[in-house]
């Protein structure tokens, strides 16, 4: 049986609704945001550690976007994306600047969605 909870964290991608390269796309549990067709953001509503925003990058960029965003840590289960909780006191502000970061088509951010899969077909 499917959820039909609503996300309540959609407003995140709000910023991002007038770019003419922006794609919202639900992704497991999640709603996703594409950009110019990579995989950048994710929100998701449900119990910790999937509660948040989930920063779709690459091992080799955490360190320096948790140097512009120290709150973001590896996500727990998805370790090569950066999560953060709903819980923390700044969210509101931290996933603004993290969306503004992703509207400025920021190279650290965004994953080419399927790339694994892509890889073994060949």
């Amino acid at each position: 049986m499917g959820s039909t909870v609503k996300n309540s964290l959609l407003w995140v991608f709000e910023p991002l609704e007038s770019d003419p390269g922006f794609m919202r796309k639900r992704l497991f549990a999640f709603e996703a945001a594409y950009v110019d067709g990579l995989l950048c953001l994710a929100v998701g509503n449900g119990e910790e550690p999937w509660n948040g925003l989930l920063v779709c990058t690459s091992r080799d960029r955490h360190a320096e976007i948790i140097r512009e965003f120290p709150e973001l840590t590896p996500h727990p289960v998805l370790g090569k994306w950066l999560y953060l909780s709903q819980r923390d006191e700044e969210f509101e502000a931290l996933a603004g600047a993290i969306v503004a970061t992703v509207k400025r088509r920021d190279a650290r951010v965004g994953v080419e969605p399927g790339a694994k899969m892509k890889k073994a077909i060949r």
